[in-house]
């Protein structure tokens, strides 16, 4: 009786632990972002915006196809603009 409530209890702690690990690869996954050109709002871009800018809030147009924003993975080429797509490449300004 004792070897199979311990076979139990050690069964379930590969369990949790594989669900503790499946969570944390979720989480992570969750949380993956990429860059997406030409969705950025003047002075709202996450950085680089083109010759003349630094970094982070320096762009100076709407939609600028050379400053990106961080956005959720797989969602840049669905978000609409006036004009156009997001790009996962930068374009002119």
């Amino acid at each position: 009786m004792k070897t199979i409530a311990l076979a139990t209890a050690a069964l379930a702690l590969a369990s949790l632990a594989g669900a503790a690990v499946a969570d944390e690869m979720g989480a992570s996954k969750a949380g993956a972002m990429e860059k997406c050109y030409g969705v950025a709002m003047a002075g709202k871009n996450d950085c680089k915006a083109g010759a003349g800018t630094s970094c982070a809030g320096s762009s100076k147009k709407d939609y600028d196809m050379s400053a990106w924003k961080n956005v959720p993975a797989g969602t840049c080429t669905t978000i609409k603009t006036p004009h156009g797509m997001g790009s996962l490449t930068p374009g002119k300004a």
